[in-house]
């Protein structure tokens, strides 16, 4: 088994919360919490793929 590259374990479980935070202000019927939510699943998303490229990139992944 390979190392574990934990900086993409953090994004993935933060990912995961901003999409349960989507639902949950879907639940509560509240539009600025959802909305404050996709922003930060985009965020995370985008910077977890920026991270993956630059490693990729200097030859760590």
């Amino acid at each position: 088994m390979k190392n574990i590259k934990w900086i993409f374990v953090i994004y993935s479980l933060a990912a995961v919360a901003a999409m349960c935070s989507i639902g949950l202000a879907v639940g509560i019927r509240s539009i600025p919490l959802a909305l404050i939510s996709m922003l930060a699943l985009v965020l995370v998303m985008g910077n977890g793929f920026k991270t993956k490229k630059k490693m990729r990139e200097q030859g760590l992944l």
